[in-house]
């Protein structure tokens, strides 16, 4: 049997994440030590208590979320999980897959999600930018009303999670507007989100200029374990491509479904989510039935991922 490991993005974070983690398995706690010595603030804590408007500012909700997936994943192999065939993150989560694989150091790693976080941050005025969700056309249909109301401003189809459930993003009035025809065509729900940063859309060319600086900085190596990256859906593992899709990643799509789809292909029958909740977990359920995807947050979670993956593997 083929396995995978996959690593969540913004959204997956809340106030006392991998608190039972934490006070199962010291790993976790040496890990937040080592990223809080690179923020040069006392990252555990924050994530323990708050608050969490603090916690959901992109520039500190990525190097958080990148640590707790990276003490998951350490946690992981001490227990002697066994090695996936395959590693993915959803957006901000490849940073944490790209630890895992070998391809990033991890010190490093928080520092490049820090400066991405306040890139993205900065590239667009506060109230200029909006995402939304739209669930029950499909990917095609949201592509189609996204073209048709460019005149208005940039909006595009920037994450596709699962049929039926793409995001969109881009300038406020362009998306609202996309968001009542989608309404209009019968939509089964469409939800804006509450997040500052219009993510993944031409919006963020200037946070992706910034961030193509501060990759030249970082040693990318080759990947140890294959990488199914957002931009390819397909799996990478030399040093070049994956610091160039890097780059284009902050404004291109997350092609999460057939990321998914792609590691089915591969014979891939078994996933654990490594990283805070379970987004993951249900987005598989909902791309592949036949594909399980298991949390990790938890030590009871994470004994019942092991088990699962072993089985698998």
């Amino acid at each position: 049997m083929t396995t995978a490991l996959v690593f969540p993005g913004q959204g997956s974070q809340s106030v006392g994440m991998l608190d039972e983690a934490a006070a199962e398995w010291p790993l976790v706690g040496q890990t937040f030590e080592q990223a809080s010595g690179v923020l040069g603030y006392d990252l555990a804590e924050l994530c323990r208590k708050g608050p969490a408007e603090e916690l959901n500012r992109t520039d500190v909700t990525q190097p958080a979320l990148l640590t707790a997936s990276v003490a998951l994943w350490r946690v992981w192999q001490d227990l002697g999980g066994p090695k996936p065939d395959y590693l993915a993150g959803h957006s901000l989560g490849e940073y944490s897959a790209l630890v895992a694989s070998g391809c990033l150091d991890f010190a490093e790693a928080v520092e490049l999600v820090r400066i991405r976080g306040d890139a993205m941050r900065h590239a667009v005025p506060e109230g200029a930018g909006r995402m939304a969700a739209i669930l029950g056309l499909d990917d095609e249909a949201v592509i189609s009303l996204c073209q048709e109301h460019v005149a208005e401003g940039v909006v595009e189809a920037v994450n596709f999670n699962a049929p039926g459930q793409v995001v969109i993003a881009g300038s406020t009035a362009a998306v609202d507007r996309v968001v009542e025809r989608a309404r209009e065509e019968g939509a089964k729900k469409v939800m804006p989100l509450d997040v500052s940063v219009p993510s993944h859309c031409a919006l963020m060319q200037p946070a992706a200029d910034r961030m193509a600086g501060a990759l030249a900085g970082v040693s990318v190596q080759d990947a140890a374990i294959p990488v199914v990256q957002n931009v390819t859906a397909g799996a990478v593992t030399d040093a070049a491509a994956i610091r160039e899709n890097l780059y284009w990643q902050l404004i291109s799509p997350v092609r999460w479904t057939e990321s998914i789809r792609y590691l089915g292909e591969q014979g891939v029958s078994v996933m654990a989510e490594c990283g805070p909740g379970k987004v993951l977990s249900g987005l598989a359920r909902r791309i592949d039935r036949s594909m399980g995807c298991h949390p990790t947050e938890t030590p009871e979670q994470m004994t019942k991922a092991l088990e699962a993956v072993r089985e698998g593997a």
